[in-house]
């Protein structure tokens, strides 16, 4: 985790797109800004997590399954590759693969 200090009325940026700025500071909170592009979705941990139980339960009631395996990493939902590897050479000895 990347620890930053900021006072108020200065950012961070995230990438090319996502800018944080620090719009007020009070006693036991911080009121941050987020400027992102609109097809992002920002949203606050605890929301985020009630609607990712929620997004679980209805695909649950769905399936009549029960408990359902959370979410796999995105890495591991890449399609595979259109393209095929090339067979494995011929092992009769010739060269030429004869």
């Amino acid at each position: 985790m990347l620890i930053l200090s900021r006072r108020e009325g200065e950012s961070i940026m995230i990438g090319d797109d996502i800018e944080v700025v620090v719009t007020r500071i009070d006693h036991d909170s911080v009121r941050l800004g987020v400027n992102a592009p609109r097809k992002l979705a920002v949203f606050r941990n605890e929301i985020y997590r009630k609607i990712q139980e929620s997004n679980m339960a209805s695909v649950r009631e769905a399936s009549g399954a029960g408990p359902v395996l959370p979410a796999l990493p995105a890495l591991a939902l890449r399609p595979k590759p259109s393209v095929l590897p090339h067979p494995a050479p011929h092992s009769g000895g010739d060269p030429n693969g004869r």
